[in-house]
């Protein structure tokens, strides 16, 4: 695969996560979608809902999560790639590293309450069991400007 390919793939599967973080929106919910990719084929596709469940565990990155374990039978996903709207937190980097996700692309970096580029930096500690290969910035600005808009809302 060329790289032009590969990166028009990239935003494909992140124009497809941030269709999650705004059906999250539209369900009152922090804008965050996220979608879980092997060989080209979504396995797994959702948003934040720990409104909706009452689960604070029930970030976009862990739904899919859950979904692509079950799906596939397994507990780990090596051959998975994720694609997420948001720098993801230390609990959902805890849940990559033991899913042994292949790669993670994401979109807006997270000051406050990223773990990857951000506060724990989790894949950087040397307790971390696995760490993905990371690429941030993809699809930034509209997932930078969904989540501004969503906290201007309810400010």
């Amino acid at each position: 695969m060329t790289a032009p390919d590969r990166d028009t793939r990239q935003t494909s599967f992140m124009d497809l996560a941030l269709e999650e973080a705004e059906q999250a929106a539209d369900r009152g919910e922090v804008p965050v979608g996220a979608v879980l990719v092997k060989d080209g084929v979504v396995l797994a596709k959702d948003g934040n809902r720990t409104l909706e469940l009452n689960d604070p565990t029930a970030h976009a990155e862990i739904q899919v999560i859950r979904t692509a374990c079950l799906a596939l039978n397994s507990q780990r996903l090596p051959d998975c790639d994720l694609y997420v709207t948001l720098e993801p937190c230390p609990m959902c980097a805890g849940a990559i590293s033991f899913a042994r996700i292949r790669r993670l692309y994401y979109g807006a970096g997270d000051e406050k309450g990223g773990a990857v580029d951000h506060g724990t930096r989790f894949f950087r500690q040397p307790t971390c069991h696995h760490a993905p290969d990371v690429y941030s910035g993809i699809g930034e600005s509209r997932a930078g400007k969904l989540l501004k808009s969503f906290f201007q809302s309810r400010r």
